[in-house]
């Protein structure tokens, strides 16, 4: 959908969305970079693709239409030919009483319209619809994984009996088997909405498996004698050396899949049964989340709002390898990006680009260590720092030191809780009144993976699983349940499951919990679970809390002392957002047992 320049102003200012100053601004930077207006005024979020396809829709007179892909007959779908629908980006979603309904993103394109009535007979009705929305349903085309990648890769492949042989350039070209065999790998990952691919090879096949919602499933299994030409067309897109098959390499490489665009940071590593493959899977139209939507709420949101705002100090974020400590990163970043500050980072790997920002990336062999990025960050200028990990004693005295001498400096750490943090610290031979003096707070996460909200199931625990579930969480007195309930009211006003209008504490007593059905549904996998969220404890480094470490003081009296000032620890959010139906306490035991 193209939208010319006078009717988008018209739209646009009709709907109270820009300012006629605004607007200058917009079409002295359409002149300057030669870019479509409508494109510009989506970037600078002054209205998102949707609402402006909505305002578009009331001023041609064609009904706005947001399709559900699921619900999409494949039958209905296929009346079209895929290659004409993804020419014209319609899609046919509904057959009434031999009445069609079609979804077009422009249907002003008369000539598409005229070519597809040829398919489908004059009798339809015309929607429109987001380019997004339209390449969603598309999807519908599509088989199964495994079906797919049985019709792509050669029967007669499989009956090969070598396994390792040289590859030719026919055998990877664009247009190859093995090539299409990775898009769709690509494209089923992106779908079933995958972190990670691993394609590991097995004595007897090529073993794929898709890591969602922080949990590996197989996927499918490839022919052992595919493994060669399937590494070799990855290691191409990454810009690695093929031939090198005794070493690990890292690279990284972009698709678009859906109208979004994708950055697969890759591994290989040489394993017994040959060369292993993992990809990381980075959705790089993905906007930073604002603290509230990763989960933060009550004092955790106070605490960490507070030690954001302040003009120096240290903030540092712990948890093991993949509990989202560079998301919280980022989102705080995006918070406090603005063009009166320099925001500088020396990471490893550079995850997401944030616009704006002085990224850097860590580069051992050429002797950029995080140490000597941070060294030379401290000569640009920065108002706030960003080293992505603590990894040992120098790095660590130049961020308390950056931090003494006037930047806001963000950090992580791989420690068990926020408290560990500290003594973590005075291991790599920082002071205590350093450690003191320097850190606004630390914080504490884990990811959980949140309860389908089609299926998820809600059930009155018999009295044996409330005695345990009360000595597993510590819960021991009358007022520690009050508390609870008093926390669970404070987070249903702040938007945690508000969808649920019963509490799960009534009369002093836990009276309902959720947990995940066991067979799912469609929208679920059949697993029971759909998506990831975080949970967290966020301990403000008060004047108490400065004496103790001062003190030499243990990380359970620090975390004891926290915890009486208000701290709230992240099995207790978790607790919480278990009572709101956001996730099971199976899932909070699960990742916050120690």
């Amino acid at each position: 959908m193209r939208i010319s320049d006078s009717t988008l102003e018209s739209l646009l200012q009709r709907a109270g969305k820009i300012k006629y100053d605004q607007l200058e601004a917009l079409r002295a930077e359409e002149k300057k970079t030669n870019k479509p207006l409508q494109d510009i005024v989506i970037k600078h979020e002054f209205i998102t693709d949707k609402e402006l396809t909505q305002l578009y829709a009331k001023e041609i007179d064609i009904p706005f239409i947001d399709l559900d892909p699921k619900a999409i007959d494949k039958k209905i779908i296929e009346l079209i030919p895929e290659r004409f629908a993804r020419q014209y980006n319609a899609v046919l979603f509904s057959v009434e009483r031999g009445h069609k309904h079609l979804a077009m993103e422009d249907p002003d394109d008369v000539q598409a319209v005229d070519f597809i009535k040829k398919y489908i007979g004059p009798n339809f009705k015309l929607y429109i619809a987001t380019k997004e929305n339209i390449l969603n349903a598309l999807e519908q085309y599509r088989e199964g994984l495994a079906t797919e990648l049985d019709k792509v890769i050669d029967v007669e492949v499989q009956k090969e009996e070598k396994i390792e042989e040289d590859v030719s350039e026919q055998d990877i070209a664009e247009d190859s088997p093995i090539a299409q065999t990775v898009n769709l790998l690509l494209e089923g990952a992106i779908r079933a909405g995958a972190s990670d691919i691993h394609i590991e090879p097995r004595e007897e096949h090529v073993q794929v498996r898709y890591r969602i919602d922080g949990v590996l499933r197989e996927t499918s299994k490839l022919p052992r004698n595919v493994l060669a030409a399937l590494v070799s067309r990855i290691k191409i897109l990454s810009n690695l050396k093929i031939d090198e098959r005794r070493v690990p390499q890292d690279g990284r490489f972009k698709v678009s899949v859906g109208g979004k665009l994708y950055a697969l940071r890759v591994s290989t590593l040489p394993i017994t049964d040959g060369e292993k493959v993992v990809m990381r899977v980075l959705d790089e139209s993905n906007k930073a989340l604002t603290l509230q939507q990763l989960g933060y709420w009550g004092q955790s949101l106070e605490s960490i709002n507070n030690a954001i705002v302040q003009p120096h100090g240290m903030i540092l974020v712990t948890g093991p390898t993949g509990s989202g400590k560079s998301t919280s990163l980022y989102s705080i970043l995006s918070i406090l990006n603005n063009p009166t500050v320099n925001i500088s980072t020396v990471e490893d790997p550079v995850e997401y680009r944030i616009r704006g920002t002085n990224q850097t990336q860590v580069n051992p062999k050429a002797g950029m260590t995080f140490a000597h990025g941070l060294r030379a960050l401290l000569r640009q200028d920065p108002n706030i720092i960003m080293v992505g990990e603590i990894r040992d004693g120098e790095t660590a005295d130049l961020a308390v030191q950056a931090a003494l001498t006037g930047h806001l400096v963000f950090s992580t750490l791989h420690t068990n809780n926020a408290a560990t943090c500290l003594p973590r610290l005075l291991d790599m031979g920082i002071e205590p009144f350093l450690i003191a003096s320097t850190t606004r707070a630390v914080v504490g996460q884990r990811l959980v993976r949140k309860l389908c909200q089609q299926c998820k199931q809600n059930y009155q625990p018999e009295e044996h699983e409330l005695d345990s579930m009360l000595e597993t969480f510590s819960i021991r007195t009358k007022n520690h349940i009050v508390h609870l309930h008093e926390l669970e009211e404070r987070a249903l006003k702040e938007g945690i499951g508000t969808e649920i209008t019963e509490f799960a504490i009534k009369n002093d007593t836990v009276v309902q919990l959720w947990r995940a059905n066991e067979k799912g549904c469609d929208a679920c996998g059949h697993t029971g679970y759909k998506g990831r969220m975080g949970i967290y404890e966020v301990l403000p480094i008060t004047t108490t809390v400065q004496k103790l470490i001062i003190g030499n003081a243990t990380n359970t009296t620090i975390q004891d002392q926290a915890v009486q000032e208000g701290m709230m620890t992240m099995q207790t959010d978790g607790l919480i957002k278990a009572f709101r139906g956001q996730t099971s306490i199976e899932e909070i035991l699960r990742v916050t047992r120690e």
